[in-house]
């Protein structure tokens, strides 16, 4: 393909998604394919010569797409939002044009410049205390992550380390210290709650620590307050564990329930190392949905998010809820030379004198993997493009039809329960019924019943023993009528539900 080849065909091509996004509306939600049906579609092997584009593009609508659940979808209310939006597009064009795996500022100083400055915008956009900046007081910053999974990876091998070096006498001999780190590791244990996201856990089985859940409940609307921390602590305690980290969460996956940080930091100084003292615990604040919100003055206020500033990392998926293409996980750190000192790994072939003298950053050295993709250029556009009042509208839009949602299924209190929410555009209810086993199986049934419509896709959970619907209505093409023509299925599926139950009678 020669560039009049690649103009033709980027032209039909920006044509053509153009056109997806606006009749999304008249595609079913969720992918209707059997497992397997692809392969039925495509040739054994590739092809011996290359086949002009027209070809190419045709098979898009024709074997890709009947494979797609649409994540842009109105009718979309399952898990989170994947965002996307026009500029974000455009930020991912240019970053695939200008390809390298800029893992060191001499790759690519924009690449890494550029970085830096725009999560110092999103960090002062959000909130965050100034110790998070990468000209703040302790020298922090930000990095972009492929996920929140990778962030919580990344925070815990940081925390380790920082650990280790903390609590292991520091005038061992070789021997002597790799025995005492063995002895050490096997004690540590990193915590998080059962509301926490499943990463923490997969961080904790990859770096072959222990790991302890701490239960929560409705009691507490499923957050971790400062009671069962210190229990928490207390019992680790007792057993000759050593917590090491913990996980704070913002916008938990289940019900969007928020951490009581200053509990959270009373807890710590009271059982374990105070903040800023040596084999402290390290606090990462997993934000990776509702911390989009915080771009809201009053969720600022309301989450407290200024407590966070004894906390070490935080971290956000701009590619859920804030107007940017999946992969873009922005990871925070207080003191970047926590990540430094943990992840540098050097070769000959790194060396350049403005690394070399310390004169720049080399994000290599705040993530797991080497190279690097040029992701900032979609959040400067993003950031550029709706600007923060934006970002606020869309924000305060999509929370506000998840309250009307809410404020309808309470209305029917003949049919539903809501079980917590709405909270950041997430409301979890169920069926109402004479006892737990017929209100979960009731729940359940309709779950099956409104996804298999396919016009509009919803996601269960079970909370304590209680089988429930989640309801999301974060999506940027969601507006009112679409969740108002939502809720009319919700309503038509749980009188079917109903009706089945008079049937088997």
């Amino acid at each position: 393909m020669d560039s009049q080849g690649f103009r033709e065909a980027a032209i039909t091509s920006i044509d053509e998604i153009i056109n997806y996004f606006d009749t999304l509306p008249t595609r079913d939600v969720v992918s209707q394919v059997e497992p397997g049906y692809l392969r039925k579609l495509l040739p054994t092997q590739a092809p011996t010569e290359g086949e002009p584009w027209p070809s190419i593009q045709k098979d898009i609508e024709s074997k890709i797409m009947p494979g797609i659940t649409h994540w842009s979808h109105p009718g979309f209310h399952a898990f989170f939002p994947c965002a996307t939006s026009y500029p974000s597009i455009l930020g991912e064009l240019y970053s695939s044009a200008l390809s390298g795996a800029c893992f060191n500022w001499i790759c690519s100083p924009a690449v890494t410049e550029l970085e830096t400055i725009v999560l110092d915008w999103l960090a002062k956009a959000l909130g965050l205390p100034q110790c998070y900046l990468s000209t703040g007081p302790t020298l922090g910053g930000g990095v972009i992550q492929g996920s929140a999974s990778e962030a919580v990876l990344t925070a815990m091998v940081a925390a380790r380390e920082k650990y280790l070096t903390e609590t292991i006498p520091s005038d061992l001999t070789d021997d002597a210290r790799d025995d005492a780190i063995a002895l050490k590791r096997a004690k540590m244990v990193a915590l998080a709650t059962t509301a926490t996201h499943s990463s923490t856990k997969k961080a904790a089985l990859i770096l072959g620590v222990r790991f302890i859940t701490i239960p929560v409940t409705h009691e507490t609307n499923y957050s971790l307050t400062a009671p069962i921390l210190s229990q928490a602590l207390a019992s680790c305690r007792e057993r000759g564990l050593e917590p090491f980290f913990l996980t704070a969460t913002l916008g938990t996956t289940d019900t969007c329930s928020v951490d009581d940080f200053a509990g959270i930091s009373s807890a710590l100084s009271t059982h374990s190392n105070p903040p800023n003292t040596p084999g402290e615990v390290w606090v990462h604040v997993d934000a990776a949905y509702a911390g989009a919100a915080l771009v809201c003055p009053s969720v600022q206020e309301s989450t407290k998010i200024n407590l966070i500033e004894t906390f070490h990392s935080f971290d956000m998926n701009m590619h859920k809820w804030l107007l940017t293409n999946f992969d873009a996980s922005c990871l925070y750190v207080r003191n970047r030379e926590w990540f430094v000192r943990a992840l540098t790994i050097n070769q000959a072939v790194y060396a350049n004198e403005a690394s070399d003298n310390g004169l720049v950053t080399d994000y290599r050295e705040w993530q797991i993997p080497l190279g690097r993709r040029f992701r900032s250029l979609k959040i400067w556009f993003v950031l550029r493009s709706y600007g923060i009042k934006g970002l606020q509208e869309y924000i305060e839009r999509t929370t506000r039809i998840g309250q009307e949602f809410g404020e309808w299924i309470r209305e029917k209190r003949e049919m539903f329960e809501v079980l917590t929410g709405p909270s950041f555009a997430l409301t979890v209810f169920r069926m109402v019924g004479k006892d737990e086993e017929e209100r979960n199986e009731r729940t359940r049934r309709l779950a099956e019943k409104i996804n298999s419509s396919a016009k509009i896709w919803v996601t269960s959970t079970v909370l304590d023993g209680r089988y429930a619907i989640r309801f999301m209505t974060g999506v940027r093409k969601t507006e009112r009528e679409d969740v108002e023509r939502a809720f009319g299925i919700v309503v038509e599926k749980a009188e079917e539900v109903l009706r089945g139950e008079e049937r088997e009678l």
